[in-house]
């Protein structure tokens, strides 16, 4: 990129959401940049789903189209580098990159995801987003009826389970460890044919991350197609924070109904923003933010 660009709005990520806010924006007229790392965090899954018009499209190949849609309108330039530092330099932002440049800029779209925190069990990183799943709506019917797993324990697990139930009736919760499950909810599972398994777990036997049976402490095998799991998440930027960004108490940057952060002249849109983790949310996330900001720079020349 040039040594230094100055622009209307900076958009931060160049995944679905950055993509969404830039075509917004884009189709507004407004000079928009968008650096992107080319890290999305479903870069390992082969296919998106419950997404209209891209039902089992992969990933890689949504992007590309979202680029080629946007890069169409003059004003959108995407620049394949890092954003390291932001800060507020008068009635603007200053962004830093890793390649050493600075982008000035009016408005700041931060679509800067999240990373998961993935357990050390053998097999679990081959295998997250391909067979071992967050969401059922994403992923859930193309392992229906099929031997699956639920990994958790407690009243979330609980939950987590009952949800899964709905996909197939071959279903263990697996604990990891003594059930914290109350009497009445492992009732309530084993009633509905759920099996409760609290050996912890050693691995995860997979080939080529289609996981094939998960491995207790024991040795014993329990033969799963796929294994739904909730892991812990960090925000994949820091540069919320270092902006001021006030966080959720689950750790994700606080917006309001239109996408404004509470730092003035910052939106944010996608998975930073909210647990509702899928390609159509945000989509639908960054292209509310685009028209909002938009709109923001309109009420200030009017």
């Amino acid at each position: 990129m040039e040594k230094h660009l100055q622009t209307e709005v900076l958009i931060i990520g160049g995944s679905y959401a950055g993509l969404s806010a830039a075509l917004a924006l884009g189709r507004a007229r407004r000079r928009v940049v968008v650096l992107d790392s080319g890290q999305p965090c479903n870069r390992q899954t082969p296919h998106a789903h419950n997404f209209l018009t891209q039902d089992g499209e992969a990933p890689d190949v949504i992007r590309a189209k979202g680029r080629a849609q946007v890069l169409a309108y003059p004003s959108v330039t995407l620049v394949a580098d890092e954003a390291i530092t932001a800060r507020q330099q008068g009635a603007g932002f200053v962004v830093t990159t890793a390649a050493g440049g600075t982008v000035t800029a009016a408005k700041l779209v931060l679509a800067t995801g999240i990373k998961d925190l993935l357990p050390t069990l053998p097999g679990f990183a081959e295998c997250w987003g391909v067979s071992v799943l967050h969401c059922p709506y994403c992923h859930g019917y193309e392992v229906s009826d099929q031997p699956l797993g639920v990994l958790g324990n407690g009243g979330l697990g609980f939950e987590f389970a009952r949800l899964i139930a709905h996909w197939t009736p071959m279903l263990t919760l697996l604990t990891d460890g003594p059930s914290t499950l109350s009497p009445e909810q492992a009732d309530q599972l084993l009633h509905h044919g759920i099996r409760i398994e609290q050996e912890p777990l050693r691995a995860l036997e997979q080939q080529q991350g289609q996981l094939r049976a998960v491995v207790l402490a024991s040795g014993r095998r329990v033969p799963l197609t796929a294994l739904f799991a909730r892991v812990p998440f960090a925000l994949h930027s820091q540069l919320p924070v270092s902006l001021g960004c006030a966080l959720t108490d689950t750790g994700l940057v606080q917006v309001d109904e239109m996408q404004r952060t509470s730092v003035p002249g910052v939106f944010a849109a996608g998975d930073a923003t909210t647990p509702m983790r899928a390609v159509s949310m945000a989509v639908a996330a960054g292209g509310k933010a685009g028209a909002m900001l938009n709109h923001e720079l309109i009420t200030e020349l009017f």
